[in-house]
């Protein structure tokens, strides 16, 4: 299970991910993000190796925030091939450089998203080591049961999660995450499979 250190990153991940936002054609501020960390929770990677955690964010900058899902991996060496989903590199307080990408473009994410289709990997906390997070959930849709395929499946990151939210119409089925909305805890969609 996840173990989450207490110590500092140089550059922060909200540093990273407001640098990174702006040149996302999904990206719907103006100027420079402020960030806010609302909520999401953490994969496994079965070989120790990559940390993944899906994180929902407030961009408090505009007159009306607007919320985003950023799942990250993070890796102690670059990932060959992967220049275009890199954020950046952060020097980690206990595990030293760290190479931080967008999850999407990260084999080790692809492969355990859909380990959490299949009901294979089971959440994490977002903040606290070895615990599960309950209230993330995988929702399907009429006809589509834990039994299909999850690798054949199309994986899709919802950038801009809508509390109460599910897949869309074409979708399989979802992965929905808990976060903090105007001090009140919801739940939507973040992740879709078609």
């Amino acid at each position: 299970m996840s173990e989450i250190f207490a110590t500092t990153m140089d550059p922060t991940k909200h540093q990273l991910i407001a640098a990174w936002l702006p040149r996302q054609e999904w990206f719907a501020g103006e100027g420079e993000p402020v960030l806010q960390t609302l909520g999401g929770f953490r994969l496994d990677d079965p070989a120790g190796e990559v940390g993944m955690e899906f994180i929902v964010v407030a961009d408090t900058a505009p007159a009306e925030p607007v919320i985003y899902h950023v799942p990250l991996s993070y890796r102690g060496a670059e990932l060959p091939g992967a220049e275009a989903s890199l954020l950046g590199t952060s020097e980690h307080g206990v595990l030293g450089m760290r190479w931080i990408y967008d999850g999407e473009g990260d084999p080790v994410w692809q492969a355990q998203v859909r380990a959490l289709l299949a009901g294979d990997a089971a959440a994490q906390h977002q903040n606290i080591s070895h615990t599960l997070e309950p209230l993330v959930g995988v929702d399907r849709t009429a006809g589509h049961g834990t039994g299909e395929a999850a690798g054949n499946r199309k994986t899709t990151v919802i950038r801009h999660p809508a509390a109460g939210g599910a897949g869309s119409s074409g979708a399989a089925a979802w992965v929905s995450s808990p976060w903090t909305e105007a001090g009140a805890p919801v739940r939507g969609a973040v992740i879709e499979f078609s």
